[in-house]
């Protein structure tokens, strides 16, 4: 017999290993560049997040600066109404305090203290004791009563991270926010971080425009205090899950800097050494410097990373090695086991390149449509359009009857998705319950909203699994090249973004990126 043959089967298992590395290497280097891409945008979002959350306050903290330019320092009425229209509790969660802070001269020292004990606090004084030039003295503390147990007269200008960002304030003519302090209404023997944001009230009339006649005309400061962990809490929308966030003062993230952990770091699960995704964003929040700390757990990686690595590692070397003792058995068979070659590598592609479940693209195969799709239409300067799709309410109907029936309704609503798009259209899955279509060669964006709006109905039908009568509804978000993005990552965020805001909404909906 010619050693030709013998060769075949070695010469096969040679070349199927090399293609499978190649395979194995590409979904490697692919997932790990998708991971990151989610873990900057999340980034983003948070920093976005954060500064929306300091903006909302500031301009609550504006209003009362508004009244109190209006009023005066000393309407303490006006400004306890005012206070309780905000209903902080509910619309500004994570405030402790609303006060207002007086300039006090010491040749009026003594006169201010009296002036505030006709008005009924017996036992006012400026405190802490000591003379200085000047005493930023809370003459009003709002909410008061049982949740304000401390006496008024309080010093801020005593205290040199208070007094930093008083004289920051009052230069400006704008907010400015403390570096981290304890607050005075903090009793515990372990103090929790916060920090106080103050605007500046001037002499009414009088020009500002100037340093000098901000320093002449200031007469006082309102203020607002918080609890950092209070703040964060009450941030809107919702924290990207398997992220550790930290937040410290200033620029040097050292433990006596910390302001800030999200609740779910000790119970977070560290990820793999080779997953770990780490960043520092600097931010300058009123007049403040914070660094925001993101760091990836195990959770953040199952959720966003792509496992088909370690599939097609296996599937490739079993086809490997089936394929190299077939060809051994059957070296007499060559035609044979070429065209079983063939089947079975087609196989192996459609495995690294479909959801196992749905029979969908998988995000490999999405992608590699994508970066086509956007070569394309840059080519001839041509729209499309990228829909993001998440069901609503999808896990509930995992709990009460069992992934086995999750897995249908997926299937189902799969099948609907492929009967509602066009042939030149791609539907894929992308994970859990995510979908998302790519629209090649639009006229026009609106027909992406159009087809949004058909799909949406499609998955509103009832569905029948398992004998049963489920219902749910999904939220989409649309994002239109080139007008929402440029390339794929910045088009993927932006239909991301919008499918978000669709659930913020109310769910059931579609929202366009602009």
């Amino acid at each position: 017999m010619s050693r030709l043959p013998m060769l075949l089967p070695w010469l096969i298992l040679v070349i199927t290993l090399g293609v499978t590395w190649l395979l194995w290497d590409h979904e490697r280097q692919v997932s790990r560049k998708e991971l990151r891409a989610q873990f900057d945008f999340a980034l983003r979002d948070t920093v976005s997040r954060v500064e929306q959350r300091v903006a909302a306050h500031e301009q609550m903290l504006r209003g009362v600066q508004g009244l109190l330019a209006a009023t005066g320092l000393f309407d303490r009425r006006a400004i306890r109404e005012y206070v309780e229209t905000l209903q902080l509790d509910a619309n500004f969660s994570g405030v402790q305090a609303i006060g207002v802070v007086e300039l006090v001269p010491a040749g009026r020292k003594a006169t201010h203290e009296a002036a505030m004990r006709r008005l009924g606090f017996a036992d006012y004084a400026i405190y802490p004791a000591g003379e200085r030039p000047f005493y930023g003295t809370v003459i009003q503390r709002e909410p008061g009563g049982w949740r304000d147990p401390l006496p008024l007269g309080l010093d801020a200008l005593a205290d040199p991270a208070r007094r930093l960002a008083l004289e920051t304030a009052r230069d400006s003519g704008m907010a400015a926010i403390t570096a981290k302090v304890r607050l005075a209404v903090d009793k515990k023997p372990e103090a929790q971080p916060g920090f106080i944001m103050y605007l500046p009230i001037f002499s009414p009339g009088q020009a500002r425009d100037s340093l000098a006649q901000r320093r002449a005309h200031i007469v006082g400061w309102v203020y607002a205090s918080f609890y950092m962990d209070d703040f964060m809490a009450g941030l809107y929308g919702k924290q990207v899950p398997g992220v550790e966030l930290a937040i410290y003062d200033g620029a040097d993230p050292v433990a006596g800097a910390l302001m800030y952990r999200s609740a779910t770091a000790d119970k977070a699960t560290p990820a793999e050494p080779d997953e770990i995704l780490s960043a520092n964003e600097y931010m300058v929040v009123a007049g403040s410097s914070w660094t925001l700390r993101l760091t990836t757990q195990s959770e953040f990686a199952d959720r966003f990373g792509r496992d088909a690595a370690p599939l097609i590692a296996l599937a490739g070397i079993s086809v490997s090695l089936t394929l190299a003792l077939l060809a051994w058995f059957m070296v007499t068979g060559r035609a044979r086991a070429l065209r079983l070659a063939a089947v079975m590598t087609s196989e192996l592609r459609h495995m690294a390149q479909h959801d196992p479940l749905t029979g969908l693209p998988n995000r490999a195969l999405f992608s590699d449509r994508l970066q086509n799709e956007l070569a394309r239409a840059k080519r001839h300067g041509d729209h499309f359009a990228m829909i993001f799709l998440d069901l609503d309410r999808f896990k509930p109907i995992n709990d009460s009857y069992g992934h086995a029936v999750g897995d249908l309704l997926l299937k189902q609503v799969a099948m609907r998705l492929q009967q509602s798009v066009r042939a030149s259209d791609t539907v894929g899955r992308i994970g859990g319950d995510e979908f998302v279509v790519l629209m090649p060669a639009l006229a026009e964006g609106e027909a992406a909203r159009g087809l949004a709006e058909k799909l949406r109905h499609a998955i509103g039908q009832p569905f029948m699994v398992d004998g049963r009568e489920l219902n749910i509804s999904c939220s989409l978000g649309v994002a239109v090249y080139p007008d929402d993005g440029g390339d794929d990552l910045a088009l993927s965020n932006s239909a991301d973004a919008a499918m978000y805001r669709a659930k913020a909404g109310g769910r059931d909906k579609v929202q366009t990126a602009r």
